[in-house]
């Protein structure tokens, strides 16, 4: 059974950065899609960034809230993905959440570039806050 893991998530100035860190166990992570989305709260969950599994072409794509700041990437021999977050703003805190599928289901262009929410595996997430 798949398990995702994230951290990282923390307290931060506006104009700071982090790293989140995703960590798959039970299986290896070559073969999946994997995406980053964040939640605050009152509003619906958001496609932020995902990355194509290592077998079709990787293909990394962002949504506009996060193209220029935010940037994805993944160690398959680590099994981690990461999410670094540049530039924070007071808009961006939210509990973000990485999700991962093989798109066997719905093909891998709906998982990534469409990042819709029905990713098989979803991690338990972590807060990211910005305050000065």
């Amino acid at each position: 059974q798949v398990q995702l893991v994230e951290s990282g998530g923390d307290l931060v100035q506006p104009g700071g950065s982090l790293r989140l860190s995703c960590a798959l166990s039970g299986d290896t992570l070559y073969y999946y899609t994997i995406a980053w989305f964040r939640q605050a709260p009152g509003k619906v969950r958001e496609g932020l960034s995902c990355i194509r599994s290592s077998d079709g072409d990787g293909g990394r794509y962002s949504a506009d809230s996060a193209k220029g700041r935010f940037t994805i990437s993944r160690d398959n021999a680590e099994k981690m993905v990461y999410l670094q977050l540049n530039h924070l703003k007071p808009e961006d805190p939210a509990i973000y959440y990485c999700a991962a599928d093989d798109t066997g289901d719905y093909g891998t262009d709906w998982y990534c570039p469409g990042l819709h929410e029905g990713y098989d595996y979803w991690g338990q997430g972590t807060q990211v806050t910005v305050s000065s």
